[in-house]
């Protein structure tokens, strides 16, 4: 399945988790992200942060934070995992500004979310990707040619469905022997 794809059924399911969020400032008083220090970066994250290094004090300091805990994930990543990354982002950098532009505003999004709306978010996904092709189809063309009414209709069955859980019937009673 294209990366696309991906992207739009993620959006399909986020959408399905919760209601529309709205990125909240930051509290009045609330603690700016902490600057990280040079120095304090292991002699591999620095490496593959070379290119910041002569400009790394002027960055924002949650910058650095982005930058140094993606680094960190990219040193724990198997080599598998970092050809995979690798393939993503030269995906990223093809899609057109708009569409960088709207996937960015989805993740700003779903990170908003409380933890256990990420959690339904993403289990929502993996469910999705269980479901056979012909079935992942026909939910993209119907979810395609739904109008934005029909799909807040959509969004709100599916979020009482999973508010009621797996509906559970009784075992059918074997038919009578002749």
């Amino acid at each position: 399945m294209s990366n696309r794809w991906r992207a739009c059924i993620f959006a399909l399911l986020l959408l399905a988790a919760a209601p529309a969020v709205a990125q909240e400032a930051p509290a009045p008083g609330a603690n700016p992200p902490a600057p990280v220090a040079w120095s304090s970066l292991a002699p591999q994250q620095q490496k593959l942060l070379s290119r910041f290094g002569g400009q790394w004090d002027g960055l924002p300091p949650s910058r650095q934070q982005a930058l140094a805990h993606g680094t960190e994930r990219w040193l724990g990543m198997s080599a598998e995992q970092r050809d995979k990354a690798r393939e993503r982002f030269g995906h990223w950098q093809t899609l057109p500004p708009e569409e960088r532009h709207a996937l960015r505003n989805r993740w700003q999004k779903f990170q908003a979310l409380p933890p256990n709306e990420q959690a339904n978010v993403r289990e929502n996904f993996h469910k999705f990707q269980q479901l056979p092709p012909a079935r992942r189809q026909l939910l993209r063309e119907q979810w395609r040619a739904a109008n934005p009414t029909q799909r807040r209709q959509m969004v709100e069955h599916a979020r009482e469905a999973r508010q009621k859980g797996p509906v559970l019937r009784p075992p059918r009673a074997p038919p009578p022997h002749r």
